[in-house]
């Protein structure tokens, strides 16, 4: 979440009249991330979020982003229904940009989380992917590991100025790519779920957020891509075994993994690094000075990628 455009006090009020969720109190802006503009939004009735849709997001894909969110709470997952307006449209535009209004769910997400948060968080996932199995929109993931390489690529030129041992990537790219499975099995994922797109209350999950990179895709490697983001340090300097196991297990408690799923875990967990390296990587060279974000280091995500080669197949056995 970031912002990139500013809207005034006169033209909020005017959006928010356009809901039945009373008169708007105040909108703050979110500083996090770097997709979207995003403002916490609070009228006579409740807090809302606000999001306008500012880069790599087609409009003809919100119907199934929202539409994913609706029919995920509608079988009691813990993800925010959509806010209609008053003529049953689930996103405005302003200014040629989308913007749609979202339930806001209650809780924190963890900075520091425990085996027994990781647990909770590997069932929920589960549970979104059995739900979503029913949702009847399909969408391709544009970040699939061939896709991501073909980003990596496109900044080859510049990786370096990045930093000096980034270019390395490019090569270990090429080998996941080329042995990824096509085969395991499917539902619509979320492919982002960062401790940030968490929201908790203790150990239960209260929300999970931000399904703006939602996607047909294998299931275990969803599971995959948040093995990446919950078990290691910031800087992806050390790994927490207990995290991982218990994240594995909280998913296999509610469904458990076939066997050539947890054979693939180890390359799957190298190509959501590789997605991650890519997708900083674009961003650190893309992304605004003036923009009211912090830009994320793709170093941070080569080191998980160096882990999982050395380390995948014990990790995950």
């Amino acid at each position: 979440m970031a912002v990139y455009t500013h809207l005034g006090a006169e033209e909020l009020a005017r959006l928010i009249a356009e809901y039945d969720v009373g008169q708007l109190v105040s909108a703050k802006g979110i500083a996090e991330g770097v997709s979207n503009s995003n403002w916490l939004v609070e009228t006579t009735q409740g807090r809302f979020i606000l999001t306008m849709y500012e880069r790599r997001i087609d409009t003809g894909d919100l119907p199934f982003f929202l539409g994913l969110l609706d029919h995920l709470a509608e079988r009691d997952c813990p993800v925010p229904a959509t806010i209609h307006d008053r003529s049953g449209g689930i996103y405005r535009l302003i200014d040629g940009k989308a913007v749609a209004l979202i339930e806001f769910l209650p809780g924190v997400s963890p900075n520091a989380p425990t085996p027994a948060q990781a647990r909770a968080v590997g069932a929920a996932l589960a549970e979104v992917h059995l739900a979503a199995r029913e949702f009847p929109l399909d969408r391709t993931d544009g970040l699939a590991p061939r896709n991501t390489l073909a980003i990596l690529e496109r900044c080859s030129s510049a990786l370096a100025s990045i930093d000096a041992d980034l270019p390395r990537a490019l090569e270990k790219g090429r080998e996941v790519v080329a042995a990824w499975p096509d085969d395991l099995p499917r539902s619509v994922i979320h492919s982002d779920l960062f401790p940030d797109n968490v929201l908790m209350l203790g150990e239960q999950v209260t929300g999970m957020i931000d399904f703006y990179f939602a996607c047909n895709g294998s299931m275990a490697y969803d599971l995959a891509v948040t093995h990446a983001a919950w078990c290691f340090d910031k800087r992806g300097e050390r790994f927490d075994p207990a995290i991982g196991q218990a994240l594995v297990e909280g998913y296999c408690d509610v469904r458990p993994l076939g066997d050539a799923e947890r054979a693939a875990l180890p390359l799957l967990a190298q190509g959501a690094c590789l997605r991650f390296v890519a997708s900083r990587a674009e961003d650190w060279l893309d992304t605004p000075a003036d923009a009211l974000v912090t830009r994320k280091d793709p170093m941070d995500f080569v080191r998980r990628w160096d882990f999982y080669v050395e380390n995948g197949a014990r990790v995950f056995a």
